[in-house]
């Protein structure tokens, strides 16, 4: 049997690639793992075979870690205060982006969370006496790889090839991007700074925008610029 290859994920990184907290089971982590290669596999539409990639050595190198040592206290001498409640929260990718409040019932009780933008995975949000260990749910559209934030972007063909600086309808809204040559061959466009926002010890993450090319009547700038100049001209 061969060994694994080493990979250079941390553990942290690889957490937040499957969007599990720190001591998840095996079975959360299988589940985890089974959604993240579903949505990133290179034979579904807006796959990502480095990303696919990525997702297995994360699952790989979490699999490889042992399970935590339970700590034996001597026994209190008084009553031991209540633990907290602990649940896992499931986020969609517009409320880590931009944070937003959540109702909730548990345990014959309503809570309304208030979060703040820029949740990663792994954050907990606390609320009386209950810890939200949080997890993202992402989607084909839009998911979240540690800070950065990835969506696909449709764009008219005609737009895509001539390039310049258009907007690109996503799952999250408009973006304003700049296509070059070079970036309407990859398919790909990297906006610094527009992902995740900055957050504790978090840095603002990148924006990935992958391009995806439609057919619609809308005219490029270029091309709408190019129009009024031959009507002036004319005139």
């Amino acid at each position: 049997m061969s060994a694994r290859p080493a990979s250079s994920l941390t553990l942290s990184a690889a957490r937040a690639l499957l969007g599990v907290a720190p001591g998840a089971g095996e079975r959360e982590l299988r589940a985890a793992y089974r959604e993240a290669a579903k949505r990133a596999h290179p034979d579904r539409p807006g796959g990502d075979a480095a990303l696919f990639r990525e997702v297995l050595a994360a699952y790989r190198l979490l699999q490889d870690q042992p399970p935590p040592r339970a700590i034996h206290f001597p026994p209190a001498c008084t009553r031991p205060a209540a633990e907290a409640a602990q649940a896992t929260l499931e986020i969609d990718v517009a409320t880590a982006v931009e944070g937003g409040a959540m109702d909730l019932a548990i345990d014959g009780r309503k809570l309304r969370l208030k979060l703040p933008a820029g949740l990663r995975a792994g954050d907990k949000v606390r609320v009386d006496g209950v810890t939200f260990v949080v997890r993202h749910k992402g989607a084909r559209e839009a998911l979240i790889r540690g800070d950065d934030l990835w969506l696909t972007g449709k764009i008219d063909k005609r737009v895509l090839a001539e390039g310049g600086r258009v907007e690109v309808e996503t799952a999250l809204g408009p973006r304003l991007a700049w296509i070059s040559t070079k970036a309407a061959s990859r398919g790909l466009v990297r906006l610094p700074g527009q992902g995740l926002p900055a957050r504790g010890g978090h840095v603002a993450g990148d924006l990935f925008l992958r391009l995806e090319a439609v057919t619609s009547n809308a005219e490029s700038a270029a091309r709408s610029l190019l129009k009024r100049f031959a009507a002036a001209w004319a005139a």
